[in-house]
């Protein structure tokens, strides 16, 4: 028996210029189930996205998904993208298995925790306050540089990786310090800086962006400060839920959200297109 995809819609061009197709996934022509694939919105036309694959249950363990992902890897290497990527539920185990089956390695995973209603105690000597102009200004080039380079170390072409953060910082820091609902911090220990936060306050939950020690103070616990400032400030803005996202390869941050509690909420694997 045969499994293809079937197109059932012409090719979609959203607004923001990324571009999608509906598959069904038919075996000897009767339908199966679907695929969904489009073009990323945050990296371009060179990235392909797997939003849904399903096969209905009476099909599923016979290898049908297994062809449908390769099938759907092929219509991306058709639209000229050197990469897919597919985001998959943390608890959606036989999507994962699937996954690195077919050789997509772990690119990061989403994590959030739920709050109760009294602020953390921060360390004796720490403090949190927000940052200024002149601190904005040096951290902003930091961060940007830095989140390209995140991209470039994981395999993104650098023109992808620096307008992605370009244009990332554009949409997020409209207005700089001034970003509504919006929380740049500086973290001072003993009187020395020692870290700077960036938290967004989103409609349901906040979310961490950006969370990092200075260098020359690393090793030292206050990562774990300011995590704990985050949950403050979420906590007093009315936030009972705050969430993150961390690198695959970021051991240190992965365990540190993870012994403060914060669980796995979704996966994200990537694949190089030969």
């Amino acid at each position: 028996m045969t499994t293809t995809l079937r197109p059932t819609e012409p090719l979609q061009h959203a607004a923001d210029g990324t571009r999608s197709r509906r598959y069904q996934v038919c075996v000897n022509s009767r339908p199966v189930g679907v695929v969904r694939l489009g073009t990323s919105p945050a990296f371009g036309d060179s990235v392909a996205v797997l939003h849904d694959l399903r096969v209905d249950e009476a099909d599923r363990r016979r290898g049908r998904a297994t062809v449908a992902a390769l099938a759907a890897e092929e219509v991306a290497r058709g639209w000229g993208c050197r990469q897919v990527l597919v985001t998959v539920p943390a608890d959606a185990g036989p999507a994962r298995r699937l996954a690195e089956a077919l050789g997509y390695v772990r690119l990061s995973r989403g994590m959030r925790k739920r709050l109760g209603d009294t602020p953390p105690a921060l360390p004796d000597g720490s403090r949190p306050r927000p940052m200024t102009p002149a601190e904005y200004d040096a951290w902003q080039s930091y961060e940007s540089e830095g989140y390209a380079r995140d991209w470039i170390e994981r395999g993104m072409p650098e023109d992808v990786a620096r307008a992605r953060s370009r244009r990332d910082h554009e949409e997020l820091l409209p207005r700089g310090l001034d970003t509504e609902n919006t929380l740049l911090t500086v973290v001072e220990h003993a009187g020395d800086r020692v870290g700077t936060l960036w938290l967004a306050l989103r409609d349901e939950d906040a979310f961490v962006y950006g969370v990092e020690s200075d260098a020359a103070h690393r090793g030292r616990g206050h990562g774990r400060t300011l995590m704990l400032v985050a949950e403050a400030q979420a906590i007093a803005a009315g936030r009972r839920l705050l969430g993150l996202s961390v690198f695959a390869d970021n051991f240190p941050a992965e365990r540190l959200y993870e012994s403060l509690g914060y669980e796995t909420t979704r996966y994200t694997f990537r694949k190089r297109l030969l």
